[in-house]
C-alpha cells in the first residue's frame, strides 16, 4: 500500500511558507520518494497570502496541486478560516494559535480532523527565533507524523540553509521546539 502526503502550507507572505514547504520537498527527496511542491501567491508577496502545495509519495504524482489536504499548516487565521475544510478525513491540521485565534479553531472542529494549535510566532519570539515560526510548525508536523527520521531532516537542513549555515543551528532549534510542544 502505497502512502502519500498531501501536504498545504499557508499563510502571509513573508512568514516562511513556501521556505517550509521547500524544506519538506527536501526531505521527501532525500528519502527517495515521488515530490511536488506547487507554490500559489499574490502580486503582494509580503503580506499578501500564500500557499504551498507538497505532495510527496511512494508513487508517480498524477498533480501538484493539493486540493484536499491530509496535513495542513495554517500560520494565521485567514488561512485556517481558507483551508480548515479541505481537509480530508483522517487528517491533521496544524494552526499557529499566536496569529490565529485559538479558541476560533477549537470551536470550528471538522469532523476528523485533529487540530494542533500552538503558538508558533510567540515560541520564536521568546527564543530569539524571529522569523522562524514556520520552522517550529514543521517540527510539529515531523513529530507528529513521524513521516522522516531525525537524520534525513537534518540533511535537508543542511541543504536548504546551504549558503547560510549560520541559520542551521538556529532552525535545527526552532524544529526541536516544535516537536517538544
Amino acid at each position: 500500500m502505497s502512502k502519500a502526503y498531501e501536504i498545504l502550507t499557508a499563510g502571509f507572505g513573508g512568514q516562511g511558507v513556501l521556505f517550509g514547504a521547500k524544506m519538506l520537498a527536501e526531505i521527501g527527496l532525500l528519502d527517495g520518494k515521488e515530490v511536488t511542491w506547487f507554490p500559489a501567491y499574490g502580486p503582494a508577496m509580503r503580506g499578501g497570502t500564500c500557499n504551498c502545495s507538497v505532495v510527496i509519495s511512494d508513487t508517480p504524482i498524477g498533480s501538484p496541486v493539493v486540493a484536499s489536504p491530509n496535513l495542513l499548516i495554517a500560520m494565521n487565521g485567514p488561512s485556517y478560516d481558507k483551508f480548515i475544510g479541505t481537509v480530508a478525513s483522517g487528517g491533521k491540521a496544524f494552526v499557529d494559535s499566536t496569529l490565529a485565534n485559538s479558541d476560533a479553531s477549537a470551536s470550528k472542529p471538522v469532523d476528523g480532523v485533529e487540530v494542533f494549535n500552538l503558538p508558533a510566532t510567540q515560541l520564536a519570539l521568546d527564543n530569539n527565533l524571529v522569523g522562524m515560526a514556520n520552522i517550529i510548525m514543521l517540527g510539529k508536523l515531523i513529530k507528529e507524523t513521524g513521516f522522516a527520521s531525525a537524520e534525513t531532516v537534518e540533511k535537508a537542513m543542511k541543504l536548504v540553509t546551504e549558503g547560510k549555515e549560520h541559520l542551521f543551528d538556529l532552525n535545527m532549534k526552532a524544529l526541536k521546539i516544535g516537536a517538544e510542544y
